[in-house]
């Protein structure tokens, strides 16, 4: 059954008074001008469509809980959530695998990669669990290469040894994160080279993004991509070399240099998902979360339940 995004969303209305905020049916019916029956049938209908998804759980396990809740207040459509490990390494590699799982979910063919600390630490997971027959057929980088040594940060090399391991080919972008000005940053942009990875872009089926933290490490160049921007918006995250604040607004500035995939043509990807690290705060996953930019989510249990929360 097709039904429009208006209808869904006030289904999604619906169910969220409901469900999660504890109204009566009758106040719900009041709110909207419509009979209680009537609330209902579209809590029936919100069941059916896949709106609501009422899980059954073990007694501690609230992760199936936590995806609903999810689910019905945000852009997220399904995840996966995993326990801490007894370290903060052991942690990635959980959500590492965690990852893994959801490109298998999603039957990922199309795939393109951010960077950062735990696409480093998924790179490092694959090597020691190779996927021979994942359905991943390309990968592609989203940010050009950064000119430090650390390889989380070295999308062409990421985007190697991940196709490697999936069996996939590998696409390039020779060109760097960071040039040295907005007018370098444009003539790169009018090459075919950039031309090239544009058309990867718009082929994704899905895009595995970091949400990282504000301030971040390294730091990319931002007081000068930025100026007091970050400072004034009260930033608090960051995915690719995008920051975001708590309110899920993404900084924009006419001094950012950076050449990393336009931020309409990642919206644009069917499946964007958003996988934090072991060290990725309350605050920068609420604002992720705010963003609409992200489709699934790994992350921490207990992450997810602060955020909420």
């Amino acid at each position: 059954m097709h039904c429009s995004q208006e209808k869904l969303n006030r289904l999604a209305h619906v169910a969220r008074r409901y469900y999660l905020e504890d109204w009566k049916q009758s106040e719900i019916a009041r709110e909207l001008g419509v009979s209680r029956p009537l609330i209902s049938r579209m809590l029936s209908e919100a069941r059916e469509l896949g709106v609501v998804k009422i899980t059954v759980g073990l007694p501690g396990s609230d992760s199936a809980a936590l995806l609903d809740r999810l689910r019905l207040s945000t852009t997220i459509r399904d995840g996966v959530l995993v326990e801490d490990g007894p370290d903060d390494d052991a942690t990635n590699q959980r959500l590492s695998e965690g990852a893994v799982q959801l490109l298998r979910q999603l039957r990922s063919r199309r795939l393109g990669i951010g960077w950062g600390h735990l696409i480093g630490q998924l790179v490092t997971w694959l090597e020691a669990h190779p996927q021979p027959d994942s359905t991943v057929t390309d990968i592609c980088p989203l940010v050009g290469n950064a000119s430090i040594p650390a390889r989380n940060y070295q999308s062409n090399e990421n985007v190697r040894l991940i196709a490697q391991q999936l069996g996939a080919a590998p696409h390039f972008i020779y060109l760097p994160a960071l040039p040295e000005s907005v007018e370098e940053k444009q003539l790169l942009c009018s090459t075919e080279i950039y031309r090239q990875i544009q058309l990867q872009w718009a082929q994704m089926d899905t895009a595995l993004v970091n949400i990282g933290n504000y301030p971040s490490s390294p730091d990319f160049a931002s007081l000068v991509r930025y100026g007091d921007l970050l400072q004034q918006n009260r930033t608090c995250g960051r995915l690719l070399v995008y920051y975001f604040n708590e309110e899920g607004s993404v900084i924009q500035s006419d001094q950012d240099f950076a050449i990393q995939i336009p931020l309409d043509a990642l919206k644009a990807c069917p499946n964007v998902i958003g996988v934090c690290s072991a060290n990725t705060s309350v605050r920068a996953l609420r604002g992720a979360l705010r963003s609409g930019i992200f489709t699934h989510l790994t992350a921490r249990t207990d992450l997810v339940k602060a955020a909420l929360n």
